[in-house]
């Protein structure tokens, strides 16, 4: 048995395997015999998508997840991920196999000040990107991702008032593609998408001139304004897939180039460098946290769990809902 005190202080369970143990055979073994599914998010490790279920965006996920049957789901992503899971289906145990692994955009909108905000614009619409905490989501009035973005914005009335929380990169390329002046754009961002570097970048594609350049839209404007292509985890996978070029500069985290490289063995994808000199890739750390070590044993002992208030479960699933029943 585990300690489950010393494990939340942790955030996962960390105990000694000898050298020869064979994690994927194990996992394999456990998923079955618990009839257990492993999710997990582009931004995984490779070797962790290639063990899972299903792989997809946050918007993919939401919908896999809402269909699920399975009691005990395995979330490979981070802790806002997870939670969206427990509200769509509350009565299967979920598990975050670490849970320091958190997001920089979702801990950019903090509860209180958001609040307060949406307090004093009580005649807006309160649109939040899927990248925030339960308790956002019980204040927003829909959710969206990346890959519907642009149509739930669409689906309200033009001269309805917005609130768009949190990415403002992402919030104000909405904004200018719709010409929605009366959008209202809190301050937060992803870490990962707004440290490219310009300068590396535009170097990048002197070197590589036939390369195409694709972009998500939390990225900077600066950045989205070179970009061939712009479009979330999702499209941009499906783009590389159809496009004819042979060579891709992707500007979003690196994991996404492996699900790239798997549909498109013949072409060339090259990670657009962030502006730390030292790092040739742009990494998500939290996402990172997840490896096949954790994985077995949150599996194994079934644990950590998401654990939400019921009254959170019930005013944060309607938001979610309404961003699932738009593509």
């Amino acid at each position: 048995m585990i300690n489950k005190e010393t494990v939340d202080k942790l955030g996962f369970i960390d105990l000694p395997l000898d050298s020869d143990f064979d994690l994927v055979e194990e996992i394999n073994r456990l998923r079955k015999e618990k009839n257990a599914v492993i999710l997990a998010h582009y931004y995984q490790n490779p070797e962790i998508q290639d063990i899972a279920d299903f792989v997809g965006d946050s918007l993919a996920l939401a919908v896999k997840a809402k269909s699920l049957s399975n009691k005990l789901i395995v979330f490979a992503g981070v802790k806002f991920m997870g939670e969206t899971t427990k509200i769509l289906v509350p009565d299967a145990k979920v598990i975050l196999p670490d849970m320091n692994a958190g997001c920089s955009l979702a801990d950019s909108c903090p509860y209180d000040k958001f609040k307060d905000f949406v307090d004093k614009h009580p005649d807006h619409t309160v649109v939040t990107y899927v990248n925030t905490n339960a308790d956002i989501k019980t204040i927003s009035d829909i959710c969206c991702t990346s890959s519907n973005a642009v149509n739930v914005i669409k689906s309200i009335p033009e001269d309805k008032p917005i609130i768009f929380a949190p990415d403002r990169n992402l919030g104000n390329y909405i904004k200018n593609k719709l010409k929605r002046e009366n959008m209202l754009i809190w301050d937060g961002f992803c870490h990962v998408h707004q440290r490219f570097s310009l300068e590396k970048l535009v170097q990048l594609k002197k070197e590589n001139p036939h390369a195409k350049i694709i972009a998500h839209p939390e990225c900077q404007k600066t950045v989205l304004l070179l970009a061939d292509y712009i479009g979330s985890t999702s499209q941009l996978i499906d783009y590389t897939a159809k496009d004819d070029s042979m060579s891709y500069i992707v500007a979003t985290e690196y994991g996404v180039i492996h699900q790239m490289k798997l549909k498109n063995p013949s072409k060339d994808f090259i990670p657009a460098p962030p502006e730390d000199s030292t790092c040739g890739c742009n990494d998500c750390s939290f996402m990172k946290m997840i490896n096949l070590k954790k994985l077995y044993f949150s599996l194994k002992y079934e644990y950590p769990t998401i654990e939400l208030p019921e009254d959170i479960i019930k005013r944060a699933r309607l938001p979610i809902e309404r961003m699932i029943a738009i593509k």
